[in-house]
């Protein structure tokens, strides 16, 4: 058993408040600020300073633009149309857009959750990318 402070790990305490945990978790809570560490130098180091004439798309999202109502219901038709092609598509396929696209993991991890190869999972992509198409294109 370890003894823990509460305060170093919870920001809403104000006074040291000891505790005792298991080795683990007192363990996992060390990892967990390490990583936060290396996390927080990390973004410090890397943070990219544009100015306002790197990009032509710069300018317009530094803006707060206020959508009208006729484009906020033209989005809104649009994800309807994408969801409703994404649907349709076979289930393997959706998953593997899905992960992809959505949730940002690469082919090799897909893969690799698959238990398969990374080329049989471009190939799904790249189909089901072909079936969305032709899908849009049908429902527009």
């Amino acid at each position: 058993m370890k003894e823990i402070n509460l305060r170093d790990y919870y920001p809403f305490y104000t006074n040291d408040v000891i505790v005792e945990v298991p080795d683990e978790v007192a363990d996992l809570l060390r990892e967990y600020k390490l990583a936060e560490a290396a996390y927080i130098l990390r973004t410090y180091r890397h943070k990219a300073y544009f100015s306002l004439d790197y990009d032509v798309n710069v300018e317009r999202d530094a803006l707060v633009i206020v959508l009208t109502p006729a484009e906020i219901m033209e989005q809104k038709e649009e994800n309807a149309r994408l969801y409703q092609a994404l649907a349709a598509l076979p289930e393997k396929q959706r998953n593997r857009i899905y992960a992809h696209f959505f949730l940002g993991m690469s082919k090799s991890e897909i893969a690799k959750a698959e238990g398969t190869h990374k080329s049989r999972i471009t190939r799904s992509i790249n189909a089901g990318l072909r079936n969305l198409e032709k899908s849009l294109k049908e429902i527009s």
